[in-house]
């Protein structure tokens, strides 16, 4: 009697993967933006293609694909396909660990579709939990031990000049039995579209062009691009308690549902976004997950990326998940880390915006973190205004740019130090004298009620008591950006 299992896999260490250090004592390594592209392309690709392979090698139908992508994959198999299953798995596990040099690990778990889903997932989880944990203690990092050396572009050319700078142009991705870790591109003897077609791998795999549009932009051509400052950054994006969200689907098909879901908001709105004219020419895709997303572009871009794809998340989640009960799942946070020097590596900056993304999602749902400081996106909206009428005081009423020097220094010296003993004279008052002396004066009528405007938002009313926003101090770093060079 045949008896249907569930096939859950997992590549499990991505995130150290993705950030293992590229570059020696914080120098620049050329090229190594292509390197975390090309393995964030490989880990994208082989959550999608390995799934697929599989079941074209045990000669079963496309429709026993759950989902899969982002890292992990959920499938139909017959009890008989067991045993073939698990040794194909077993090879690509190997071939996993040796092309990620022991960082990446593929864990699987297999468990019989009976009773209800909620218990179908436990065992799955139970399984899973225990592959992660043996998979490591049975095949140890040979180097674990060793004194940390710094992996050098050169021992990576499959993902620096394979999977970094060729899969943006790539019309198909193929798969070989005896290369079954690796990603192969328009070859192999499984082959499945990236353009069109109904058995076609879905991929977000937008980039910015060079100027003779030949090539990807490198990140000094982003900088330029900027406008005001020429800083690159990467924006991270996650959806908020998505794990509980899929907890609390009680069938595998509302299960499928919700994954699938995501993952095609994910990789149809971020590509559709990009494309646009703001965005085009000055972002470029890295990856996109089942919950979360990263790019790299410039920095004034990126700002503006975050609050569309914000406010699309958000009318998606409305039309899309309004019988699902709480807030999980229906929030997104995000964090903004720019490369402020020229030498500065693309993984170090990488690292900076996980940090700062998990400073957002520890602060609080649906925030982002930019400048240094953690908003709600009704905050982010209000800073966008701000920061606009302060470009407007100095582009249309040719205020000082030293106008954004005086209102950054308000959030410096709110405090001053003083001696220990001394006594703290805060003299609110004076924030409202500095700030229309460094605005300057005139009779225009439009001028005066925008200089009110702006002391109300970001000092208060009150002559006495001062209530500096956090959003007028991202505002004050946004305005300053965008008009100094």
């Amino acid at each position: 009697m045949t008896v249907q299992l569930f096939l859950y896999g997992r590549l499990h260490g991505i995130e150290d993967f993705l950030l293992s250090p590229l570059a020696v004592q914080g120098q620049k390594t050329a090229g190594d933006e292509a390197i975390v592209t090309g393995r964030s392309h490989w880990v994208a690709l082989l959550s999608e293609v390995l799934p697929r392979a599989l079941l074209a090698e045990l000669g079963l139908a496309r429709i026993l694909l759950g989902f899969s992508g982002g890292g992990h994959f959920l499938l139909v198999l017959p009890s008989e396909s067991q045993p073939a299953a698990e040794a194909l798995l077993g090879d690509a596990a190997a071939g996993v660990r040796t092309l990620s040099e022991g960082k990446v690990r593929l864990v699987w778990a297999l468990t019989e579709n009976l009773g209800d889903w909620s218990l179908v997932r436990k065992r799955l989880a139970e399984q899973l939990w225990a592959g992660e944990s043996s998979s490591w203690l049975a095949s140890p990092p040979e180097d674990f031990f060793s004194p940390f050396a710094a992996a050098a572009p050169d021992s990576q050319p499959y993902f620096a000049d394979w999977m970094g700078a060729k899969v943006f142009e790539a019309a198909s991705v193929g798969w070989s039995r005896e290369r079954p870790a690796e990603i192969l591109l328009a070859e192999g003897k499984r082959q499945w579209p990236l353009v069109v077609g109904e058995d076609a791998v879905p991929i977000a795999r937008h980039v910015a062009l060079s100027d003779d549009s030949r090539s990807p932009a490198t990140l000094e051509d982003l900088a330029r691009r900027a406008s005001g400052r020429p800083y690159w950054g990467i924006l991270r994006g996650d959806v908020d308690s998505f794990a509980v969200l899929l907890r609390r689907q009680t069938t595998v098909e509302d299960y499928l549902q919700v994954s699938v879901m995501f993952r095609q908001f994910f990789v149809g709105e971020l590509e559709m976004l990009c494309s646009m004219p703001e965005f085009w020419r000055k972002v470029t895709i890295l990856y996109t997950g089942g919950d979360d997303f990263a790019v790299y572009g410039s920095w004034d871009a990126l700002l503006s990326l975050a609050r569309e794809l914000q406010r699309v998340f958000h009318r998606f989640c409305e039309t899309n998940l309004q019988q699902q009960p709480g807030p999980e799942g229906k929030t997104i946070s995000m964090s903004l880390a720019l490369a402020e020097e020229s030498t500065t590596p693309f993984a170090f900056v990488y690292e900076e915006a996980t940090r700062n993304l998990e400073v957002a999602k520890s602060a609080g749902k649906d925030c982002i973190h930019v400048f240094g400081r953690t908003l709600e996106w009704k905050q982010f909206a209000q800073a966008a205004e701000l920061k606009d009428s302060m470009m407007q005081m100095v582009e249309q009423f040719h205020c000082s740019t030293e106008f954004l020097s005086e209102l950054s220094s308000f959030y410096h010296d709110r405090f001053p130090p003083r001696q220990q003993g001394q006594p703290r004279h805060d003299r609110p008052w004076r924030y409202h004298r500095r700030f229309y002396v460094a605005a300057g004066s005139s009779r225009d009528r439009d001028f005066m009620k925008l200089r009110t405007r702006l002391v109300t938002d970001l000092i208060g009313r009150s002559p006495t008591q001062v209530r500096l926003r956090p959003a007028g101090r991202v505002a004050v770093e946004w305005a300053r950006l965008s008009i100094e060079a």
